[in-house]
């Protein structure tokens, strides 16, 4: 049953032959035998699970119907779940019990998806590679000593290592196509304001953004078609209607414009993974694509920008957390300056404190100017490029990384090193635009991920993409040994 992909869930459960009780049984004891390896889950759910499981047989058996009801999946530990701890794999909210849901979680849990549990992630979701967790780092399952991809590590080692068939992520910089990358899944950013951020927990508000982590191009068709759609209570939720994103994937590619970015084969890249990248344009070509090179000029300037405005959001953001609403509270403090010092210095790991320390330069007086707005500008630009560029091409096509996933460690004392990995992702975040990683292939036993990327709101486009892509090759079905 670990096997199955959310798509032959669905048809399993539709044809009865098993119920959502008994898979759900399965999977639980599955992850209580093989997480303890990863550590790839904060909490696990099993009185909610078993209670949700029979409540979809109750609805199957009365006739309902969904992709989603009765599948299990699992949430990264940044959505509020009502009742259950949802920590952001900080110290400073290990004791809190969200009171109410996220948006996404009702929507997928009203879909009838069961909640087998919260996965780890970098601390308020700052990290590339899950090392920066108060609960420990995930492991990779392709390899147990290399890291598994940032922030939502946690939700991609669980989906690889065939813990169960989906999960819930999110993406500032690259956080569901990094890890998706570095685990041979398929991972989709939406467009921002296609899915609601109300109950995500905040890192960088203008960024930040909820999409699915599945091994398939049609699992996030699956997973994107429960959580995307427009949220009265997120003011950056935008009312577009949400296509069937399904009904597109057996689109043909003949035709199809992708463009090349000269910029993304820079020396920085590793040269098998240039390699792998050449092999999945050939592929796309044999489907009838027409490939065309195009440039992207402001990309360069892509990351310092990106590393000024995300910590300046998150400084802003992680104000409220003081130990006195809620979350982490100092022992005895002296008085309330002592309060703040103490509960914030325990409660908040190394990366967090330096990236609020740096936004909070970012936005002072003197350097607002100098650094906040020089960077926004650089947004546009940015920006700018992407429009011009799909003006030219339909999609853009590129390395998801520029190397494969790193040693567990390698990169802890070079907080820079691991801030470049996110070349090729952190554009997309900048402009706001929709971008999906796919399996394409491995490097000394590693997987590799290519990036496509779309104009804004044609998540279906670069479904189809990457669902044509799949039928074509095998990577996306490759298991990691012992899972």
């Amino acid at each position: 049953m670990h096997q199955m992909t959310l798509a032959e869930i669905a048809r399993g459960l539709a044809d009865k032959k098993f119920s959502s009780e008994e898979l759900t049984k399965v999977l639980l004891a599955r992850i209580t035998q093989l997480d303890p390896q990863l550590n790839s889950f904060i909490s696990l759910t099993e009185e909610l699970a078993l209670e949700q499981a029979k409540a979809a047989d109750v609805r199957r058996a009365n006739g309902e119907s969904g992709a989603l009801l009765g599948a299990p999946i699992a949430h990264k530990d940044l959505f509020c779940t009502q009742g259950i701890r949802t920590s952001c794999g900080s110290k400073m909210l290990d004791n809190f019990k969200a009171p109410y849901d996220a948006t996404v979680v009702a929507k997928l849990a009203a879909a009838g998806a069961v909640t087998l549990g919260k996965t780890n992630m970098d601390e308020f979701a700052m990290g590339s590679a899950n090392e920066s967790s108060w609960y420990g780092a995930v492991k990779n399952p392709w390899n147990l000593e290399h890291v598994p991809g940032g922030s939502s590590g946690g939700s991609a080692a669980a989906v690889a290592a065939r813990l169960l068939p989906a999960a819930t992520a999110t993406d500032t910089g690259g956080s569901i196509r990094q890890p998706a990358a570095f685990t041979n899944l398929t991972g989709l950013k939406p467009t921002y304001g296609r899915v609601s951020r109300w109950g995500m927990i905040a890192y960088a508000s203008s960024l930040d953004q909820g999409g699915p982590l599945a091994r398939t191009a049609e699992d996030c068709a699956i997973l994107l078609q429960g959580m995307a759609g427009f949220d009265q209570n997120d003011s950056t939720s935008i009312d577009e209607p949400v296509p069937d994103y399904s009904a597109s994937l057996g689109d043909s590619l003949q035709g199809l414009r992708i463009g090349v970015p000269k910029e993304y084969f820079s020396a920085g890249l590793d040269p098998r993974i240039a390699e792998l990248i050449q092999n999945s344009i050939k592929e796309l070509q044999k489907l009838g694509a027409v490939i065309k090179e195009i440039s992207l000029p402001n990309m360069q300037h892509a990351i310092p920008a990106y590393y000024v405005i995300a910590p300046a959001e998150a400084s802003s953001n992680l104000s409220r957390f003081d130990g006195v609403r809620f979350g982490h509270r100092c022992e005895q403090p002296k008085d309330l300056i002592d309060l703040y010092k103490r509960s914030r210095g325990e409660g908040f790991g190394p990366e967090v404190q330096r990236r609020i320390m740096v936004g909070a330069y970012a936005l002072s007086a003197g350097y607002y100017d100098a650094y906040y707005l020089k960077a926004q500008k650089i947004r546009r630009l940015v920006k700018n490029d992407f429009m011009a560029a799909f003006n030219e091409v339909d999609i853009i096509l590129g390395p998801t990384t520029p190397n494969p996933a790193w040693k567990l460690g390698a990169k802890n004392s070079d907080p820079v090193a691991a801030y470049l990995e996110d070349v090729y992702t952190i554009t997309a975040n900048l402009a706001g635009l929709p971008g999906l990683s796919m399996p394409a292939g491995f490097v000394d036993g590693l997987p590799v991920g290519v990036q496509l990327l779309a104009p804004y709101f044609q998540e279906g486009r670069l479904l189809n993409v990457a669902h044509q892509y799949q039928l074509n090759t095998d990577w996306h079905t490759r298991t990691p040994t012992g899972f």
